[in-house]
C-alpha cells in the first residue's frame, strides 16, 4: 500500500486553487473560517450517509461505499485548504499530532 502524504494533498490543493484563482476566493487566513464551514458541510453529507444507511451498509455496499469515500476526500480537500489558509506545513502539523497523541495516550 502507497501512502497518500498531507504534502501531495496540499501539493494537490495548489494546483487547484491556482486553476480557480480567477473564480474562488483567495487562500488566505480571512478565507480560512469559510472553508471550515464548507468543511462541516462535507462532514454533514458523510454523516447523512451513514445515518441514512447504517455503517455497516456504508462500509459494504459497492455504490454507496464508493460515495461514502467521495464525500471523506471532499472533507480532506476542504481541510487541506483550511491547512492552506493558515499557512500550516505538513511538519507543524505531524509535530502537533504527535504531541496530541502522547498527551491523549497519558489520559485515561
Amino acid at each position: 500500500m502507497v501512502d497518500f502524504s498531507i504534502n501531495e494533498m496540499l501539493e494537490m490543493q495548489r494546483a487547484l486553487q491556482e486553476q480557480y484563482k480567477e473564480k474562488w476566493k483567495p487562500v488566505n487566513p480571512d478565507h480560512g473560517k469559510d472553508q471550515l464551514l464548507w468543511m462541516i458541510g462535507e462532514v454533514g453529507e458523510v454523516i447523512d450517509i451513514i445515518k441514512k444507511h447504517g455503517g455497516d451498509a456504508a462500509s459494504q455496499d459497492k455504490e454507496l461505499r464508493a460515495h461514502l469515500i467521495e464525500e471523506m476526500a471532499d472533507v480532506l480537500m476542504y481541510y487541506n485548504d483550511v491547512l492552506l489558509c493558515y499557512g500550516i506545513s505538513a511538519e507543524e502539523l505531524k509535530q502537533s499530532y504527535i504531541c496530541k497523541f502522547e498527551k491523549n495516550m497519558k489520559r485515561w
